[in-house]
């Protein structure tokens, strides 16, 4: 039905990795999923609404949610916007369908963001030239006007060192700066970048360059930035001058010859400790970890729970904390369909945590969610799987842990 096929997810293999004693018991699933909304469930060819959501979602004003699609629309993707329907469902609206030339193709793993104004900003793929396929992506802004939303591109990559393929997203930092990161390709390494307003345009500058496998970024209080390579953990710290010092903060161990992949938006709890996702290490499915800072200024690694078959595998999009320390996240794969799960990881108690999986999907309620959850004040958790649902194009899901 669609012409294109997703970015491959990342190959999983077998590891041994040494880990805290854990309680892993898996109890037995309460129903307790919602599904907001079915992409392309009409049909057709084109699936106008969008179709495969890779994005996490972003919370509006009034309960919305905002996200992205790799497909559908004019047949590049889409931003789109969920609005409650004051009858108990859901209503879906197309706020840019992407056309697969200059104004970018594919939206990728990228959730979009807003800014004071009300603005979205968020990434492509693709696109930026007058071929999606030729382009190496975009930065764009969605701006609310009287008919509808207005779309700027705020930058478009040119293969070089400003690096290809931007994934998962944006930050803002304090001043209105903008912050992603790029995939990279056998030709060019990834690259943490920045887009600052300068005049009536943007200006880039690259300012890390590593293998950074497309992993979000997490702001600090200070306006640090933290994020992860394919080996590393590292933190870059604005130098006064315009520019910033890389440091590794922590340098993953490998057992044999298989990679942790660290990916996803590592996230903050109160006290400064960092929590993320790895796709692969463990025993066969990956792992969640910690990194807790020192006054020495070291970080100290804890392989929290290590994950696997049904207790889920590749979880690429990080987790969320509630305000008691819980943690919450997806995984791509694994659980008896291997369609993914969600889990939470309640405690720690003497150290550890006791996993319980909150939804299975089975492809009709879903299947492969890649972005990382949000919680609403409630403790409700919200996500979309890429795969799965009607017409197997993707849906927006609810869960109550």
């Amino acid at each position: 039905m669609l012409g294109h096929r997703l970015p491959s997810l990342c190959t999983l293999s077998l590891a041994v990795l040494c880990a805290l004693p854990l309680i892993t018991i898996r109890p037995a699933q309460a129903q307790t999923e919602t599904v907001l909304y079915y992409f392309c469930s009409k049909g057709g060819d084109k699936c106008t609404d969008g179709a495969h959501p890779t994005s996490s979602l972003t919370s509006g004003t009034a309960g919305n949610f905002y996200g992205t699609t790799y497909y559908g629309g004019r047949g590049y993707g889409t931003v789109f916007e969920l609005s409650p329907n004051g009858k108990g469902g859901w209503g879906e609206k197309v706020l840019h369908s992407f056309s697969g030339g200059n104004d970018g193709a594919n939206p990728y793993l990228s959730n979009v963001i807003f800014d004071g104004a009300g603005n979205l900003y968020g990434t492509t793929y693709y696109g930026g030239i007058a071929r999606a396929q030729d382009g190496f992506g975009t930065v764009f802004k969605l701006s609310p006007e009287e008919k509808g939303w207005k779309e700027t591109v705020l930058y478009t990559f040119a293969g070089g060192t400003d690096g290809v393929y931007p994934v998962n997203g944006l930050i803002m930092d304090s001043q209105g700066n903008l912050y992603g990161t790029t995939l990279g390709d056998s030709n060019v390494e990834g690259t943490v970048f920045e887009l600052s307003p300068s005049g009536k345009g943007w200006k880039q500058q690259t300012i890390y360059t590593a293998d950074t496998d497309g992993a979000g970024l997490t702001l600090d209080t200070a306006g640090n930035i933290f994020g992860v390579s394919r080996w590393a953990a590292f933190k870059l710290l604005p130098n006064g001058d315009g520019g910033w010092n890389p440091t590794v903060i922590y340098t993953f161990k490998t057992r044999d010859k298989y990679s942790p992949n660290p990916e996803g938006t590592m996230v903050f709890d109160n006290d400064g400790n960092l929590y993320g996702t790895t796709t692969g290490g463990g025993y066969s499915g990956g792992y969640v970890y910690e990194l807790s800072p020192t006054e020495e200024g070291e970080w100290i690694f804890t392989n929290i729970f290590t994950l696997g078959g049904a207790y889920g595998e590749n979880p690429q999009g990080g987790v969320v904390l509630d305000a008691a320390g819980n943690i919450y996240g997806a995984t791509a794969n694994g659980g008896g369909p291997n369609d993914g799960v969600v889990f939470g990881l309640i405690g720690p108690k003497g150290g550890r945590y006791k996993e319980k999986i909150y939804l299975e999907f089975n492809n009709s309620n879903g299947a492969q969610p890649l972005g990382s959850l949000i919680m609403d004040s409630a403790g409700n958790l919200y996500g979309t799987a890429s795969q799965g649902g009607i017409l197997n194009t993707g849906l927006v899901f609810e869960v109550t842990p």
